[in-house]
């Protein structure tokens, strides 16, 4: 039986290969919306595996407690595509890294935008989606249980998404009468949106139908407020703040806002 000829490499393609960077890691983590109490446990060991974590400057702030020791990435707002591209670079480069969202980094986090970037240039670094708790459903557990049942989440921000659009979604969700959960309320340059939305909710719903408005939730600045869809728009709103409104079936139980699952009780 004739023996098969060895495989010889040539100095040049070892060296070509000892060269090239093995792709590294990266994790796209969800911190949750501020507080160290609603960081998941899979959150904190994804940073202590990364030797470099990026973020906008204020949620790295909060995590400032498990960055010690690492490299950190800091942009501002409205930098977040060049943000998600630094983090790809430094992974495909051969190194582990965290980028972190508020919340969940699939509810207007960095998530969809780090996999576009990853597709669009065929990069083999693995990624790691790391879900963390998002700003609307730690609202919900402060103010008790309104997103019992079916339930919409929405951001007024007409920065990405023109406003035109946002109001169709508002209309769709306000006459199909789903709870809803509403991101960027206001911010100094965007008042009128709120205004808005909340005009076509009353057109659906009766006044009283109890909304709950959290600023800065999980945080030591916290805020959390309960009113109904009448006067809701006398409160503090901003652009940290998210807002939601019940559904036609939504109370107020020993006062709690609850939105019934159907139960008999």
């Amino acid at each position: 039986m004739k023996k098969e000829d060895p495989i010889h490499l040539s100095k040049e393609n070892v060296q070509r290969n000892h060269d090239r960077p093995r792709p590294g890691r990266l994790f796209v983590v969800g911190i949750g919306p501020g507080g160290a109490l609603d960081r998941t446990r899979r959150a904190e060991e994804a940073i202590a595996k990364s030797t470099v974590v990026a973020g906008y400057t204020r949620y790295l702030e909060l995590i400032r407690d498990l960055t010690e020791g690492k490299e950190r990435i800091a942009t501002g707002m409205t930098r977040e595509v060049e943000r998600c591209r630094m983090a790809l670079e430094r992974a495909e480069a051969g190194e582990t890294v965290a980028l972190v969202s508020s919340g969940d980094p699939g509810v207007y986090g960095m998530a969809g935008l780090v996999l576009e970037l990853a597709g669009a240039r065929g990069s083999a670094v693995p990624i790691e989606i790391v879900p963390g708790v998002s700003a609307a459903n730690a609202l919900a557990a402060r103010l008790g249980a309104p997103l019992m049942c079916d339930f919409a989440t929405l951001s007024l921000s007409d920065l990405l998404v023109p406003w035109e659009t946002i109001r169709g979604r508002l209309e769709a969700v306000a006459a199909a009468d789903l709870v809803a959960a509403i991101y960027n309320p206001r911010s100094q340059k965007r008042t009128r949106q709120l205004d808005e939305a909340a005009a076509i909710f009353r057109r659906h719903r009766p006044g009283t139908t109890p909304v709950g408005v959290g600023t800065a939730v999980g945080s030591p600045e916290e805020q959390i407020l309960l009113s109904d869809l009448d006067h809701f728009l006398e409160l503090q709103i901003a652009m940290r703040s998210v807002v939601i409104i019940g559904n036609r079936a939504s109370l107020l139980a020993g006062g709690w806002f609850v939105t019934p699952r159907g139960y008999k009780v």
